[in-house]
């Protein structure tokens, strides 16, 4: 496993909260909305009727709007996800931002600084940092 990728950085990130389950459980979330081994920080906000996890990280200063869905993905410190976006398999970058209605899958992944607007469908891709995405991206590609 190479970490350095981001298909085995999820793998990782989720044997990780699987041993945390195991080892310290009284550190993980639970909650309503809360499914299996997710871990938040203390400074994130969550709004009302989202569903987190299952093997989701979120970060310090996080803030997830009303009606977000986040599976199987980490979000890194002060980055915004906007309201019902739906992210499963992501790694969202330091200051990013998640539009309304927005759907990432595929292991995207957001480098730091990154805008996705609204109502956007984003499959497996990796956008480098001080980016802003108005597209969807039905295909895996780099965008640079």
């Amino acid at each position: 496993m190479d970490v350095g990728q981001p298909k085995d950085f999820l793998t990782g990130m989720s044997m990780y909260l699987a041993s945390l389950r195991q080892k310290h459980p009284e550190q993980l979330h639970s909650g309503p909305g809360i499914v299996g081994n997710v871990l938040i920080d203390p400074t994130a906000t969550i709004g009302k009727d989202c569903r987190i996890g299952p093997n989701v990280t979120i970060g310090p200063g996080v803030t997830l709007a009303d009606g977000c869905c986040i599976k199987r993905s980490t979000i890194l410190k002060a980055a915004v996800i906007k309201e019902h976006a739906w992210l499963d398999g992501c790694i969202v970058g330091w200051r990013s931002v998640v539009g309304r209605w927005v759907r990432m899958e595929g292991t995207t992944v957001l480098g730091e600084d990154v805008i996705v607007k609204d109502e956007l469908y984003i499959n497996g891709g990796q956008v480098l940092p001080h980016k802003s995405i108005s597209t969807s991206v039905p295909e895996p590609q780099i965008i640079m």
